[in-house]
Parts: C-alpha cells; structure tokens; sequence
C-alpha cells in the first residue's frame, strides 16, 4: 500500500519563499526554494476524482516548472496565497474549480 500524498509531499512558505519537502517511500529526501520573486507564471490543472489538482510554477531561474499537487500538505494553503499575491487571476480561479479538464495558466499568453 503506498502512502498518501500529504505524509511525503509537503509544502510551507513565508514571505520570501516556497518550500517543498518531498520524500517518497525509498528515494532521497529532495529540498526545493522557489522564491515568490522569481515567479513568471502559475498554472493550474484541475484533476478529477481520482486525481489531484496540480499547480505548475515556472520561474525565471529554469524552464521547467515546478509541479505541486493541491493533496499535498499545504497546498490547498499555497494555492490560496498564490491568488492572495495576484500570481493567478481570482476569477479565473473560481471559474477553473468547475472544470474537469484543461491546463488555466496565468498571466495568459
């Protein structure tokens, strides 16, 4: 039986930063910094019931984007600062929570 999400993938932050602390069962421990000032976009894609939504933050320091499903610990909780800091539309927000498929992505291009 795996563990649930939120016992290996947790999410906290503070005024400068977001911390990710993901250690899945058998792998090393990965420590990531994303400052919120190096943020350039924030994607979400809504999941369904047998899957997370999941947050995609690119950054100016890479082109990949950082991955972070909403199940894990804090991200329902980092999902909210990052529309409280203006990094994803409100509205848009409220519209993308009805939708069941789909990558909403913000600043649109």
């Amino acid at each position: 039986m795996s563990q649930p999400l939120e016992d290996w993938f947790k999410v906290s932050f503070d005024d400068s930063e977001i911390n990710l602390d993901v250690h899945p069962a058998e792998q090393d421990i990965r420590k990531t910094q994303i400052p919120w000032a190096d943020i350039i976009r924030v994607c979400f894609k809504p999941g369904d019931f047998l899957s997370s939504d999941e947050i995609y933050i690119f950054t100016n320091q890479r082109p990949e984007s950082y991955l972070i499903p909403t199940e894990a610990f804090g991200g329902f909780e980092l999902w909210a600062e990052i529309i409280n800091r203006g990094l994803f539309d409100a509205e848009l927000a409220i519209d993308v929570v009805s939708k069941s498929e789909g990558v909403f992505c913000w600043p649109e291009e």
